[in-house]
């Protein structure tokens, strides 16, 4: 159906396995975000819902889109069963998001989504193109060589896999202002209406922090990624214990594993 390669990418392993350690911090930021009663809201890159069920918990008329077709069925499942008839998942590219109507959202949000979709600058477009006038964008974007835990987790797993093709634009970009500012820029966004602000986002897992590499390992797209190219060299054991190390660096909890992990949040406002 799909010639995006992320499809691929995110349909690999079991996203909701990782999903399920970031709940919590996913309902804190769906409650930063101001009043949601009889908004409507995008989420974009939305995965099972960990922002787009809470949005909906809180009132909002929510549509999740995603990729992959397995997080889009996980998230209908989650609000079916938690009864909530104003969220609903649907499969869709952020980068071309065809059935979408012009001006149909007060709100677009995109928590870790859109960051990882190809073609940069039409994902910034598709976003202002979605969004009513005097509505808001908000990207939660992992930032690169950030010392903290997602930025290390992906920095380690480039250097175990294969160089990307020609022309791949790294969704880490995301998480550098100036690319931002350009990408809504050619949008038709002005500079003073995209505002940044440093956020964390925790990772809080029932086990310890060996166990919870295991999850990134065995259900992570990239990460999965990373562990085949590194079976290939002989190298498994070198990247197991390198994440290892960086997991047990920064775990904050004596009983389980809680991982801080710092990321760039912008906001857009759509005049």
């Amino acid at each position: 159906m799909s010639t995006n390669p992320n499809k691929a990418l995110w349909e690999k392993g079991d996203f909701t396995r990782l999903a399920s350690t970031m709940r919590e911090s996913g309902d804190a930021l769906a409650r930063s975000l101001g009043p949601a009663s009889g908004i409507k809201v995008l989420d974009l890159g939305c995965g099972d819902g960990t922002t787009a069920i809470p949005q909906a918990q809180l009132g909002a008329d929510v549509t999740g889109v995603d990729i992959a077709s397995n997080l889009v069925q996980a998230g209908n499942k989650r609000a079916r069963e938690m009864g909530l008839s104003n969220c609903r998942f649907q499969e869709g590219d952020a980068s071309h998001l065809d059935d979408l109507a012009n001006q149909s959202f007060d709100r677009v949000v995109s928590i870790f989504g859109a960051m990882f979709a190809p073609r940069p600058f039409d994902v910034a477009k598709e976003m202002v193109r979605v969004t009513r006038p005097g509505g808001q964008i908000i990207m939660g974007n992992w930032i690169p060589g950030d010392p903290t835990l997602v930025a290390q987790i992906l920095k380690i797993a480039a250097s175990y896999t294969p160089p990307p093709p020609e022309g791949f634009v790294s969704p880490m970009t995301w998480g550098v202002e100036s690319n931002v500012i350009e990408r809504f820029g050619a949008a038709g966004i002005q500079k003073e209406n995209i505002s940044f602000v440093r956020d964390t986002y925790t990772f809080n897992f029932p086990g310890t922090p060996a166990q919870f590499v295991n999850v990134f390992r065995d259900y992570y797209g990239p990460t999965m990624n990373a562990f085949e190219a590194a079976d290939k060299n002989g190298r498994r054991a070198d990247l197991q214990k390198e994440m290892e190390t960086l997991f047990t660096a920064q775990n904050r909890s004596k009983e389980a594993t809680s991982i801080p992990a710092t990321f760039l949040r912008v906001g857009v406002r759509v005049a």
